[in-house]
């Protein structure tokens, strides 16, 4: 197998590359690794000049992913939280005064931290610890007291709370949105730019099985972004590159801020929901259960403001 070095000629660049792209900004990134500005924007110039492409798109005071960025971003993003999830377990192994809650990125970025103040406020004592994770981990051997899992609400060795119906509809910033006034119907979006999601070790639905529920035959266009987590399909539809999937518990909010505009009426409720779940073969420690308990009535007061959509049965 060709090291990726030989590629991507120091593990520095990536470093740089992930801090600048997270940020949006050389000058923060630079901030952020304690160098100057020109020695970030170097280094993104020799990435370029390695991989061939252009990274970012500079403009007055910020900068920008391109596609291929994007791309690139995804997965270093990605492996960056593995490393740090793997650093941070290491570490706890020598501390159990805490309670850790395993989720997606776009579930911690976009359903948890807008209520995390007010968690933090309410429960001053308790030390919070949110994990990211692209795979279902085992709770048991991994020591994880809470986890989100989408499914029926049953597995075996755990214990399962509803939090939310998985409903999904399109979304797309207001612009986009706005600009694509010949949309009357769903099978019109087949002539938009969707933005995919692939996620490698979970299973998610997509663009075809989602005009398939509408009744449309016709083959998914295999064109437009493709991103392996949601919470970047979630930045780059609010960015302007296209519709995405809106799981109604995490775009809710985003709707109402106007920073996504929603088609509500081509919604598909798909039968299946999004629970809390901790091991049933051993029991919470009283401060996991508090945080479980706020959770679940943090995720009714989410549910009443979506009235109609209906709880699916446990099988």
């Amino acid at each position: 197998m060709q090291s990726p070095w030989d590629m991507l000629t120091s593990p520095r660049h990536l470093v740089v590359f992930e801090a600048a792209a997270r940020n949006g900004s050389f000058t923060r990134a630079a901030d952020e690794l304690n160098v100057q500005q020109p020695a970030v924007s170097a280094t993104i110039k020799q990435l370029e000049a390695t991989l061939g492409v252009k990274l970012f798109t500079r403009q007055h005071k910020k900068v920008e992913l391109t596609e291929a960025g994007l791309r690139l971003y995804s997965d270093t993003s990605r492996a960056f939280e593995q490393l740090s999830l793997s650093a941070q377990a290491v570490r706890q192994l020598a501390s159990s005064d805490y309670v850790t809650l395993n989720a997606s990125s776009a579930f911690n970025n976009y359903w948890m931290m807008p209520r995390l103040a007010r968690f933090q406020k309410g429960q001053t004592e308790i030390d919070l610890r949110l994990q990211t994770s692209d795979r279902e981990p085992d709770l048991d051997t991994e020591n994880i007291d809470l986890a989100m899992r989408r499914g029926h609400g049953v597995w075996p060795g755990c214990e399962a709370e509803f939090l939310a119906p998985e409903v999904i509809y399109p979304v797309a910033a207001p612009q986009i949105m706005e600009a694509a006034s010949e949309l009357c119907a769903p099978v019109d979006l087949l002539h938009q730019r969707l933005i995919h999601l692939e996620e490698p070790t979970r299973e998610r639905p997509g663009w075809q099985r989602w005009f398939a529920h509408f009744g449309i035959k016709q083959q998914t266009p295999q064109s437009g972004l493709r991103l392996n987590d949601y919470a970047l399909v979630l930045q780059a539809a609010m960015a302007g590159e296209g519709f995405a999937f809106g799981w109604q518990h995490l775009t809710g909010q985003l709707v109402e801020q106007g920073l996504l505009a929603a088609r509500k009426d081509w919604a598909w409720t798909t039968g299946l929901g999004f629970y809390l779940v901790w091991s049933g073969n051993r029991p919470l420690s009283p401060a996991a259960t508090r945080v479980r308990d706020w959770i679940l009535e943090a995720a009714t007061d989410g549910r009443q403001q979506h009235r109609g959509a209906k709880r699916p049965r446990a099988m």
